[in-house]
């Protein structure tokens, strides 16, 4: 095994070790969260690595390494798109993609819908005051719902967040848990939730995340 292996094996451990308290710590099965782990800056050997190493889902923030990674690993990996969404990139992610976490506009929704058969979708909510960090308004999560149900073959799977900048990840965490209830509501099997990164995992467990989104934690800093 070679170092880098062994220290991303070792770093896996750490973060498994860690998400299992996290749930046993509220109640929860640890089978019940899906780690991604976030590849983005890092080679396809690192991605290979890990694969070996037992993991199956992988995220990226852009296209232009997803499209070239992706194509890379066998085809039991599941491919996670979770940065912002340019239109001119959506016929690409929607060929290495399995699952988009960051729909927020439903021109994109629409344009995805007329490229696929079936797509797994979250719907990214804003958890602030920053419009450039994307998500959409909490206020208008009904009728942006209402708008992505009419994609037949968009199937919903729950909201995703990132937790503001500056602020107590689980005051975000819990109002993300609130607006989760509350997309229910309109859609009763979208009942996931993808939130938490590398410095806040925990707490996104804390309060009902399905998902959780590692890079550095695992792969170290770039």
């Amino acid at each position: 095994m070679t170092l880098r292996k062994l220290e991303i094996q070792e770093n896996l451990q750490i973060v498994n070790s860690r998400i299992g308290l996290a749930a046993k710590t509220c109640g929860r099965d640890p089978s019940e969260i899906t780690l991604i782990v976030v590849t983005k800056t890092f080679p396809t050997s690192d991605i290979e690595a890990l694969y070996q190493l037992g993991i199956r889902n992988f995220g990226e923030n852009r296209d232009q390494e997803g499209s070239v990674k992706a194509p890379e690993l066998p085809d039991d990996c599941i491919w996670h798109f979770q940065g912002q969404i340019q239109s001119n990139k959506l016929k690409s992610i929607a060929n290495w993609a399995d699952v988009v976490h960051s729909i927020d506009d439903l021109s994109h929704a629409s344009k995805l819908s007329s490229l696929v058969d079936q797509k797994d979708i979250f719907i990214q909510v804003s958890l602030d005051d920053q419009p450039n960090r994307g998500g959409v308004d909490p206020e208008n999560l009904e009728e942006f719902v209402s708008g992505i149900l009419a994609f037949k073959n968009l199937n919903l799977r729950g909201a995703m967040a990132v937790a503001p900048l500056g602020q107590e990840p689980g005051t975000a965490f819990a109002r993300l848990k609130e607006l989760s209830n509350q997309l229910q509501k309109f859609h009763p099997k979208a009942d996931e939730i993808s939130a938490g990164m590398s410095n806040d995992f925990e707490s996104a467990i804390a309060h009902g995340a399905t998902h959780i989104r590692i890079g550095s934690q695992i792969l170290g800093v770039r």
